[in-house]
């Protein structure tokens, strides 16, 4: 197994002194790297712990932070922060460039080969950067089937993945419609893979705090997600060694 080296690093963004988590696999040499993006809650052990899991796989992996340190475990207090952010392109933007330049100022970091991955939120933010014109590898979202202002999904460069729950009722067939209809009339390679009887957040272990209804772990697809995921990296982003 590779041996995997953390260290938290802190950066501005949206306001607030950001805490990130990076990973590194074994080594000294350039590895393609992943950013990646926490569900609304903010950035927690779960997020860290599948950065480490990316570096275990040889890739220089951060994972981003949301609200300045905090896991805003209150369902209300989170939506009234999530809500004005993703309803703002540019400030979640913002928040993905930033995390996006500490990756890349990493010295480990091939800085023409990196992937952003998200869950909820984190997946907005990494959609956004897409429709921003990033050069990334892939994009992959769980639980963000968000569309983006008109037009702007054919500045994306590269294949895009998403998943997400048949059950989800925060991103209901309506909205999976309206994000297929734009990356298809955008001329993305896309794909979509829709999890049986998955609720909202179907990925994320059980939490000892209050969730919004529609909110649940379901083991099985939470596995094959992050398989998915694994494999969407694979192809687009492979590790030489």
């Amino acid at each position: 197994m590779t041996t995997v080296t953390t260290r938290t690093v802190r950066y501005q963004a949206d306001g607030l002194t950001m805490i990130g988590h990076l990973a590194l696999p074994t080594g000294v040499d350039r590895r393609p790297a992943v950013l990646l993006g926490p569900e609304g809650m903010g950035l927690s052990d779960v997020e860290r712990g599948r950065a480490d899991a990316l570096a275990e796989l040889g890739y220089v992996a951060l994972a981003f932070d949301l609200h300045g340190g905090r896991y805003v475990s209150d369902p209300e207090k989170m939506l009234a922060r999530c809500m004005p952010l993703l309803a703002d392109p540019e400030r979640m933007r913002d928040i993905g460039h930033a995390a996006l330049d500490v990756l890349r100022a990493e010295p480990r970091t091939d800085p023409d080969r990196i992937a952003a991955i998200g869950y909820g939120t984190g997946g907005a933010i990494a959609l956004e950067l897409g429709r921003d014109g990033v050069d990334l590898r892939a994009i992959g979202t769980i639980n963000a089937v968000t569309t983006g202002r008109p037009g702007e999904a054919a500045h994306i460069r590269c294949p895009v993945w998403a998943g997400v729950g048949s059950e989800d009722p925060i991103m209901p067939p309506a909205q999976r419609e309206a994000f297929t209809a734009e990356m298809q009339a955008a001329g993305v390679d896309w794909r979509l893979t829709v999890y049986g009887g998955a609720l909202h957040a179907f990925h994320h272990p059980p939490v000892n705090h209050t969730v919004r209804p529609g909110v649940g772990h379901h083991p099985q697809h939470a596995q094959r997600a992050w398989r998915d995921i694994v494999d969407l990296l694979a192809e687009c982003l492979p590790v030489t060694e």
